[in-house]
């Protein structure tokens, strides 16, 4: 029983199915739910806040994953948190 060795082409197909089918299934992105915001920086400081008070980091592990200062002085910035605390 031998197999014969994949070509990158093989290997490449493979890869782009089963990441189609993890997009479909309920837990695509490893089970997390991101949020992007654009914002000056009070209402992004209010923005998180909110968040963190809708979804408790204890329940959702909710975290600014992400973010920066953009040249105009706002913030961008990304929530992760899980989408249940089952």
């Amino acid at each position: 029983m031998s197999r014969q060795p994949q070509r990158p082409a093989d290997i490449a197909q493979r890869l782009a199915n089963r990441s189609r089918e993890r997009k479909d299934a309920p837990s695509a992105g490893g089970g997390w739910r991101r949020d992007t915001f654009t914002l000056p920086r009070q209402e992004a400081r209010e923005k998180a806040l909110e968040w963190f008070a809708r979804f408790p980091k204890a329940a959702y592990m909710t975290e600014i994953e992400w973010w920066r200062e953009l040249d105009d002085g706002q913030i961008e910035f990304t929530i992760r948190r899980l989408p249940s605390a089952d």
